[in-house]
């Protein structure tokens, strides 16, 4: 019986979400959300980098926290922690992060 249910069960379809139209759309109508976003725009964009050096590297979040030996869940909270602001991660860290995604840390001022 269980099998018929599951067999008239809809198909999944992920819903289409593009972050920039709705950053840009809620920007234009929200003064708060334009404050607090451009507030953030330095972790996002640091967080964006670690992500695409990940990407890049082919590797998963657990790949790359055995690379810098530590657990899986200390490395999404510091993939986390950039767009929180709870705590923001040391240079020896995102130094070891760089390095297990095959890359050097460079920072600049522009």
């Amino acid at each position: 019986m269980a099998r018929k249910i599951a067999e008239k069960a809809p198909a999944y379809l992920p819903v289409r979400f593009n972050p920039d139209a709705y950053v840009s759309k809620r920007s234009r109508s929200d003064a708060a959300f334009r404050k607090a976003f451009a507030e953030l725009a330095d972790e996002f964009a640091a967080l964006d980098v670690l992500l695409q050096a990940r990407k890049q590297a082919g590797l998963t979040q657990a790949e790359v926290a055995e690379r810098m030996g530590v657990k899986a869940s200390a490395l999404a909270r510091i993939e986390a922690s950039l767009g929180s602001r709870k705590h923001s991660p040391s240079l020896a860290t995102l130094r070891k992060y760089a390095a297990a995604c095959g890359k050097k840390l460079s920072i600049s001022i522009r």
